[in-house]
């Protein structure tokens, strides 16, 4: 579970793929005032859950639903959102940008991935599984990373929906 701070703010935007739940805090420098902290699924493994100390704020959200809106209708190819700093550990973080990098409508393999990142073919697996620990669903797209024989493989949010995002930008 992503580690967010008691002072959390949370909505739920609907999309294709359910009702997705946003966590963040207040940023003076994020658009809109609100940095990511996560981006759950319905029926995500390992997603968020709402604590009783966050506080609900739609409003908060507005820029970064605004632009998950338009990801989804197909006008927005790349989203301009702050994340909270400090989630993961050096390694996943740096996992984590190489993902923010892979462009829209394409993909990569773990082991590409993994090269870009001058990591040993040992090292695929530590890689797969900062993957897999990413808070950031839809936004930071570790849907674009498939297995080397173009099968898709290990979606926290389920094969079904890395397939519906795959197939969203690729129309």
């Amino acid at each position: 579970m992503t580690k967010v701070t008691a002072k959390a703010v949370h909505t739920t935007v609907e999309s294709p793929l359910g009702e997705l739940l946003l966590v963040g805090e207040e940023s003076a420098t994020a658009p809109g005032g609100t940095a990511l902290a996560s981006l759950s699924l319905p029926g995500q493994k390992g997603g968020a859950v709402v604590q009783d100390a966050w506080v609900r704020d739609d409003e908060a959200f507005a820029v970064i639903a605004g632009q998950l809106r338009s990801y989804f209708d197909g006008t927005r190819r790349h989203f301009d959102v702050e994340y909270v700093s400090g989630v993961g550990t050096d390694f996943q973080e740096r996992v984590w940008q190489a993902l923010d990098s892979l462009p829209y409508g394409t993909t990569t393999t773990y082991g590409k991935l993994a090269e870009q990142l001058g990591l040993s073919r040992v090292a695929v697996r530590a890689l797969g599984t900062a993957i897999g620990r990413n808070p950031l669903l839809v936004v930071r797209p570790c849907h674009r990373v498939i297995g080397a024989d173009g099968s898709l493989t290990g979606y926290a949010g389920g094969l079904e929906a890395k397939q519906r995002l795959l197939d969203l930008e690729s129309a």
